[in-house]
């Protein structure tokens, strides 16, 4: 059952936000400045009120978070697309099954040529997508594909967390993902609104919005206790899609000890073959900018991942306000990154973010910010609640600056340049003198060490 998503209690409180006097929304944010617990009417009336100065206070807040709690690190990935074939017909996806086009998926030697290309960049974190077709796309093949990139040692290193971003199935084939080493299962319930969701999905297994809403409890009861959600802001009303999405990440906190480990924020954007009229309701940069403010105020220790669907001018702005894991270098497309000039292109939806990660992963320094390719949270067990347990006693801290470190240098000492390593070397001097631990900052400098003189990889706390 998805009765865990109540509609008439989202659209009441929205109705009582709309009718909420002048200070109430400087009340929630009172509160939450004290550490208090944001409650939904809290949510609903950040998301709502447009008195002078609230949106000034609701950013300025979100970024106090933001930086409390992560700091200036941002956690760097990439997406690795299998395979374009897909029976669902999603009006707003170029994979649409109505489409007509070669689709294609990845041998196992095409896909060991894509790992490759993204391990040039750097990348550690790779996020494995999919259509949903049980003939050409089945679980088992996205087991072979798993088990095939974590086998690969390439170049300078070799990725470290796969995470997977396929369509809902069973408890047993989420076992089997389980087993296989994944990271976070990542699901896009794209819209919580059922009438909307209905619409944009006319036909195919994800016409089933409870099959889709109850995806994670069968991940969980499977043992994957890092699950990340998100919404496709765009389809419906993005203050009901991040309502829901809170009383979600509630049923899941009630039931399984641990809510989202991440939230991605995807935004509605072209893409080739989507219906005309599903674009029609566009979010605009405003509004958009609030709600991943408010997401971050409500769920201060949830990650929040923003794709290259945002230009480099709104990717940089959300970094100040709540976003914590971005994507670098990215292709939606089957076989993207080893694509020959001139060849044919068919991707999910378009790019907006064009630049490679390198250029990327520059600015952000540039930006005073430590890209980090850390994952030693899986890799320690530090996953589900007792991830979050860590997190929300301030204990997480103690390790995630020094592991941003280490990945940033040994990125450095394989992938950049003598100007790119000099700046990474005096922001790891200025970032090693703030570590209050003296142990801690003792061990990370050691393996810092370790790793521009040595070549040891892969050190982490």
């Amino acid at each position: 059952m998805a009765d865990f998503i109540d509609t008439d209690r989202i659209e009441d409180l929205l109705r009582r936000a709309e009718a909420a006097g002048p200070d109430e929304a400087a009340k929630a944010l009172d509160r939450a400045e004290r550490g208090e617990p944001v409650s939904l009417r809290d949510v609903a009336v950040l998301l709502t009120a447009r008195e002078a100065g609230i949106t000034e206070r609701i950013h300025a807040l979100a970024g106090e978070i933001k930086r409390r709690i992560y700091g200036n690190r941002v956690v760097m990935f990439a997406p690795l697309y299998l395979s374009d074939h897909c029976v669902n017909a999603c009006a707003y996806c170029s994979f649409n099954a109505a489409h007509r086009f070669p689709r294609r998926r990845l041998t196992q030697d095409e896909l060991r040529g894509e790992v490759r290309a993204l391990e040039r960049m750097g990348h550690k974190r790779l996020a494995l997508e999919a259509g949903e077709h049980d003939g050409e796309c089945p679980v088992d093949y996205v087991l072979e594909c798993i088990g095939t990139v974590y086998a690969m040692k390439c170049g300078n290193g070799e990725i470290r967390r796969v995470n997977v971003n396929i369509a809902p199935t069973t408890v047993e084939n989420y076992r089997r993902l389980k087993a296989a080493g994944i990271g976070t299962y990542i699901l896009f319930q794209e819209t919580y609104h059922e009438p909307t969701y209905r619409r944009v999905h006319p036909a195919g297994p994800k016409s089933d919005f409870v099959r889709q809403v109850t995806a994670f409890d069968r991940a969980m009861e499977a043992g994957i206790d890092d699950v990340g959600g998100g919404v496709l802001f765009g389809l419906a009303d993005p203050r009901f899609e991040v309502l829901a999405l809170m009383l979600h990440n509630e049923h899941l906190e009630r039931n399984y000890g641990a809510g989202f480990h991440t939230v991605s924020v995807p935004r509605l954007c072209p893409a080739p073959g989507a219906d005309p009229g599903v674009l029609a309701r566009p979010v605009d940069d405003e509004t958009f900018a609030r709600i991943v403010a408010v997401i971050r105020i409500a769920l201060p220790h949830t990650g929040m991942i923003l794709s290259t669907r945002e230009n480099r001018e709104m990717r940089r702005r959300l970094l100040t306000i709540g976003i914590s894991q971005l994507s670098a270098g990215s292709s939606t497309e089957v076989g993207g990154y080893t694509r020959r000039p001139g060849g044919t292109a068919r991707p999910q939806f378009e790019v907006s973010d064009e630049r490679g990660a390198a250029a990327v992963i520059a600015e952000l320094l540039d930006d005073g910010r430590i890209p980090s390719f850390c994952t030693a949270c899986y890799r320690s067990g530090r996953t589900g609640d007792r991830f979050m347990a860590l997190a929300k006693s301030g204990a997480m801290a103690d390790v995630c600056l020094p592991n941003a470190l280490m990945t940033l240098c040994e990125f450095a000492a394989d992938y950049g340049d003598d100007d790119f390593r000099w700046k990474v070397a005096a922001v790891t001097e200025r970032e090693l003198a703030g570590i209050p631990d003296e142990n801690v900052r003792r061990r990370t400098a050691e393996n810092v060490g370790k790793i521009r003189s040595g070549g040891v990889r892969d050190l982490f706390l």
